[in-house]
């Protein structure tokens, strides 16, 4: 329902915007011109029928034609009958009794007597109904003017002046059109668009009602002393306890274990959004709800995990945490080194306080504890070759962080090949380029903002993206600060002996983007069963490849390799390029099971 009312109502909203502004124009254009009337010439004196006239008797006979009405009327100076029968209209003249057709020159005369601006006709045409002649059927005599607002007068067969419409009236118009929704014939208010508008707004108020009941539980309007306990027992994955608690009814398992000391990973601070908050409900688990569904797999639903932030305590809960006893402990590590890899990439090497174990395995993350801070743009060092891709941002003078966060680092470098030290690869999110003081990231912020010398501190590791050790072929497809965990998972199984064939398709927008490339290139160069292949988005020629990296490793690799299913993929990038990845993926017949993914749950 939400997801339904999120997108109706970004629908409804661009209408009720695109309402708002056209009222707006329409509000301030000139009434006046709007109408025609500027230059229109008022309505002349009305003159007296002349004596001579021919009679209506004698003009009928003479006109041999069947009326059912008949009237007086002048064409300019000219005083003619006017003849309406049943389908047609006919003009006689009152001296002669003659029939008068109304030519170019003659519907220029009379578009010339209605006007009165500065311009001059320069053209009568005789032209189909238009939108600018909506309200009249059939022909009609065109007749322009060459003034500044493009006056154009309009007549009809029998020369009665239609419609006088110029510049300020054809922008009305347009902005008329989008005010009614009705883009073909311009006069609708009933049209279906705007049914549907009205019904979709109708729906979205309802729902909207819906959703904000739904957005709050009674537990939160009563005190908590009121409230009663339940008991929460907190598993480890091998079935050890870890903890018995009692927590108040109402509250969820999130905040229940916070209170404990058990801090669940989480990047979203319990917004139902990142997903890292996984647990697993032993015995019958609740009903998941929209936010377990989006995103979690249906395998994991079906085994009982649900979002610790959405598991509300409404009766005993019996749980599952991953990480153990390593969920309540706070590390402490000191930076070693900050190396720029590309302008907008830095590798942050830590060295952590107390040994890491194997726990800390390729593919695994931490989360760094981000504390409250003032940082200025001048604190953050960027090399000369840097600067002109630094220079391009506009950053605010300072900007601040006031609260405790917590940011997810893959770990880039297997802790076996570092002597214990954690590689961490961070990319400093500065919005959109060009754009006017758009402050960056707190957590990319804060971590590039650092020297060495200075302590952190840090959960986990967390995570369950990791090698399926064996002999299946290995295609790793990265990108971005994907980088991370693909370099440490190919590095453990080259350096372990690994004999299977490995490869790695890494996209980047340009080769100044991409990190690690020597590093790859001597990898390939050493082991006869790795291959290496770097794709750029933005850049062309040149002895890379170019494009989409998914694109690239299907028409490099998958579209002609034997079996597919024989080979393990491991994926890790931005949303974009994972999502493509595994449409692509899916399209060629690689089932869910062999592919590993890591979104960084975002």
């Amino acid at each position: 329902m939400r997801k339904i009312h999120k997108w109706i109502g970004l629908l409804i909203g661009l209408q009720l915007v695109l309402w708002m502004c056209s009222g707006f124009v329409m509000s301030l254009l000139d009434a006046e011109q709007v109408r025609g009337r500027e230059f229109r010439a008022p309505a002349a004196t009305k003159q007296a029928w002349p004596t001579d006239a021919v009679p209506v008797s004698g003009m009928l006979a003479a006109a041999r034609e069947s009326a059912q009405t008949v009237s007086t009327g002048w064409l300019v100076d000219r005083p003619v009958y006017r003849l309406a029968g049943e389908k047609s209209t006919h003009l006689i003249d009152a001296h002669s009794g003659q029939r008068v057709d109304l030519d170019a020159a003659l519907a220029q005369r009379v578009a010339e007597a209605s006007y009165r601006g500065p311009g001059k006709a320069i053209q009568s045409e005789l032209v189909d109904r238009s939108l600018e002649t909506r309200a009249h059927e059939g022909k009609v005599w065109r007749v322009a003017f060459s003034d500044a607002e493009d006056t154009t007068v309009y007549l009809s067969l029998q020369g009665d002046v239609l419609e006088h419409r110029n510049k300020t009236w054809r922008l009305f118009d347009f902005f008329w059109m989008l005010h009614i929704m009705d883009y073909s014939g311009r006069q609708d208010f009933n049209n279906p668009l705007v049914v549907s508008a009205a019904i979709g707004g109708f729906w979205l108020a309802l729902s909207g009602i819906w959703l904000l009941f739904t957005s709050f539980s009674l537990a939160e309007f009563i005190p908590k002393r009121w409230r009663g306990t339940r008991s929460l027992m907190v598993h480890a994955p091998d079935g050890s306890r870890l903890r018995s608690m009692r927590a108040h009814a109402g509250d969820t398992v999130f905040v229940a274990l916070a209170q404990q000391g058990l801090q669940l990973p989480s990047n979203c601070g319990g917004g139902q959004s990142c997903g890292l908050c996984e647990v697993r409900v032993r015995g019958a688990a609740p009903e998941a709800t929209s936010a377990d569904r989006a995103v979690l797999a249906p395998s994991r639903i079906e085994a009982g995990c649900r979002l610790a932030c959405n598991l509300k305590l409404d009766r005993n809960l019996d749980i599952e945490v991953r990480g153990g006893m390593a969920l309540g402990e706070v590390h402490e590590a000191q930076v070693e080194s900050v190396r720029a890899l590309s302008p907008f990439m830095r590798e942050v090497v830590l060295l952590p306080k107390d040994k890491p174990g194997p726990e800390y395995r390729p593919g695994s993350f931490i989360q760094v504890h981000v504390p409250s801070y003032r940082m200025a743009k001048h604190q953050i060092d960027a090399p000369p070759e840097h600067h002109s891709a630094w220079s391009g941002l506009h950053l605010p003078p300072q900007w601040t962080s006031g609260a405790l966060l917590r940011r997810s680092y893959s770990l880039s470098a297997p802790v076996q090949q570092t002597d214990g030290r954690l590689t961490l690869l961070v990319r400093f999110c500065h919005g959109k380029q060009g754009g006017k003081n758009h402050p960056p990231g707190k957590g990319s912020a804060y971590v590039f903002g650092l020297k060495a010398g200075d302590k952190l501190q840090y959960s986990g590791p967390f995570g369950d993206f990791a090698i399926q050790h064996g002999e299946h072929e290995k295609v790793f497809i990265g990108g971005g600060a994907g980088m991370a965990p693909l370099r440490a998972m190919v590095r453990d199984l080259l350096e372990s002996g690994a004999s299977e064939p490995v490869h790695f398709w890494y996209g980047a927008r340009t080769a100044a983007d991409a990190p690690y490339v020597d590093e790859m290139e001597e990898l390939a160069a050493r082991f006869d069963n790795f291959s290496w292949q770097l794709v750029l988005s933005e850049e062309r020629g040149g002895a890379r490849q170019s494009g989409m990296v998914h694109e690239a490793v299907r028409e490099g690799l998958l579209q002609s390799h034997p079996d597919l299913q024989t080979c393990d993929f491991y994926l890790c990038g931005p949303p974009p390029m994972l999502t493509a990845t595994r449409t692509m993926l899916k399209k060629l017949g690689v089932q869910d099971d062999r592919v590993a993914f890591d979104d960084f749950k975002i």
